[in-house]
């Protein structure tokens, strides 16, 4: 099976990237060889829209999965409608987390895991309190 890993280099021995709209590369492996390719993400430095740039360029490459730390939710949605499978938590070396690929201890996620920005405050500050009539 073909995969995209979000890492910091260009070897199995680089660390994941955990951000995968924002990762130097990708790594696209073939999970029964072990070849793999180095593909610079372009979208690195995109001032909007890096997440659906990295998930189009990913889905370019053929691509089944992706292995990363943490997904948007725009990234997350193109990945799905491309018909790509996210796992979430890779951790390590690109290698050490094929591996946890490959020994099922990834989880694939249904919805986005966004790490610290964007839709982690439940609905706070945005409309929902009661203000004062009358006033």
């Amino acid at each position: 099976m073909k995969v995209a890993v979000s890492s910091t280099g260009s070897s199995l021995e680089s660390a994941v990237d955990p951000r995968f709209g924002r990762c130097s590369v990708f790594l696209v492996v073939d999970t029964e060889t072990m070849k793999y390719q180095a593909v610079p993400n372009s979208s690195i430095g995109a001032a909007h829209g890096a997440g659906i740039g990295a998930a189009q360029a990913v889905a370019q490459q053929g691509v089944k999965a992706v292995l990363t730390g943490h997904v948007g939710p725009n990234a997350h949605m193109a990945l799905s409608h491309a018909g790509i499978n996210v796992y979430t938590g890779a951790t390590g070396t690109v290698e050490a987390a094929l591996n946890q690929f490959k020994s099922g201890a990834l989880r694939e996620t249904s919805s986005p895991t966004v790490g610290g920005h964007f839709g982690q405050r439940g609905g706070q500050g945005m409309g929902q309190g009661r203000g004062r009539r009358g006033e």
